[in-house]
């Protein structure tokens, strides 16, 4: 189950609070604990002590929101527990800041807050270990100085990885969603073709005829032209359905069943209305077929019927659809062009 956004960023937020408390709750015992021969210990107002392990630790609360205030003030609160005899771990609160500068906040911003936080860091570690109460040589200082980088380098790094690993899954999504976009378009464009080029395939028949025998036979020309009425009202009509995926919600295009073979019928009644005699035979399984095959059987036989309208009528064309559960075979055959012989009978072309 995917967890809400805001309940998720309310979650991460407490864990930081969590952490944030417990670092403070750490330092503050770091500033009670006594020295040793080889130690030195804190030895400053018990107030100092708290302000400075809040410097350190609730900066880690407030990492997500500001990340890099939050970064700089760890920083300057981990720097003055080092010069102060306070830091015992090395920098864990300001390694977190830095984790979510990287996560947050691009390269060119974040690198050179990583490189401010490294040269503070060095700096107040040699100038606590090895000047201040010197506590450790110089070598013993750098190496103090190298595990503190580490940490600081580890939790930028971290960071950083995890914002690459975010921003390519970003564009795995757009690009993604850009071909289910363009996927749906084609879908689109190809059911408007289909559409449109049966209709109009018709329309443009009876056109002819219509002008051919407006003179001569003029109720002819009336049958043509009630046709293609009602051929381009039926094709405005599915067009608007189509066009509905692209309006979803608007009242004005209800989107209608997917076309299929149930439709065969009503193609053959156009092409018969354009001058083709269609002998439709549909033979299936019992269930009838699955949507998308019987779309696809259903623009087959109207792509078929649409090239015998254009090409072959007046003529006679067969359509004949046969399915089992393994296959379905479309044959759709026509008598070819019906032209006239010298000796006025009718040959086929």
């Amino acid at each position: 189950m995917r967890v809400p956004r805001r309940l998720h960023d309310i979650h991460l937020l407490t864990l930081d609070l969590a952490a944030a408390l417990l670092i403070a709750i750490v330092y503050v015992g770091f500033t009670r604990m006594p020295g040793d021969g080889v130690q030195p210990h804190y030895s400053g107002p018990a107030w100092a002590g708290v302000l400075v392990a809040a410097a350190v630790a609730f900066p880690v609360a407030a990492r997500r929101p500001w990340p890099v205030p939050a970064a700089a003030t760890a920083l300057v609160g981990a720097s003055a527990a080092s010069l102060l005899d306070i830091t015992r771990e090395p920098w864990a609160a300001v390694g977190l800041t830095l984790y979510a500068v990287a996560l947050t906040t691009p390269p060119r911003r974040s690198v050179p807050v990583l490189a401010a936080s490294l040269a503070l860091a060095a700096a107040a570690v040699l100038a606590g270990e090895a000047v201040v109460t010197p506590a450790e040589t110089w070598s013993g200082a750098a190496g103090v100085a190298a595990m503190v980088w580490l940490v600081l380098g580890c939790g930028w790094a971290a960071g950083f990885a995890v914002r690459t690993r975010r921003a390519r899954e970003a564009d795995h999504a757009a690009h993604r969603s850009e071909r289910a976009v363009v996927e749906e378009r084609l879908r689109i464009a190809r059911e408007l073709h289909d559409i449109v080029s049966h209709s109009l395939s018709l329309i443009v028949v009876k056109a002819g005829v219509a002008l051919h025998v407006a003179q001569r036979r003029p109720e002819e020309a009336e049958d043509a032209l009630r046709v293609i009425e009602q051929t381009g009202r039926a094709a405005m009509t599915e067009m608007r359905r189509t066009l509905g995926v692209l309006r979803a919600g608007s009242p004005s295009a209800p989107l209608g069943p997917t076309p299929g073979v149930d439709a065969l019928g009503g193609l053959a009644d156009q092409a018969r209305r354009a001058g083709v005699k269609v002998d439709l035979d549909v033979r299936l399984p019992d269930g009838g077929l699955p949507a998308g095959m019987a779309l696809a059987v259903h623009r087959i036989v109207q792509e078929s019927l649409t090239n015998a309208v254009k090409h072959a009528a007046p003529t006679r064309c067969r359509v004949t659809v046969e399915a089992d559960l393994r296959e379905v075979r479309i044959d759709v055959t026509d008598d070819g062009v019906q032209v006239s012989a010298p000796n006025g009978r009718q040959v086929t072309g």
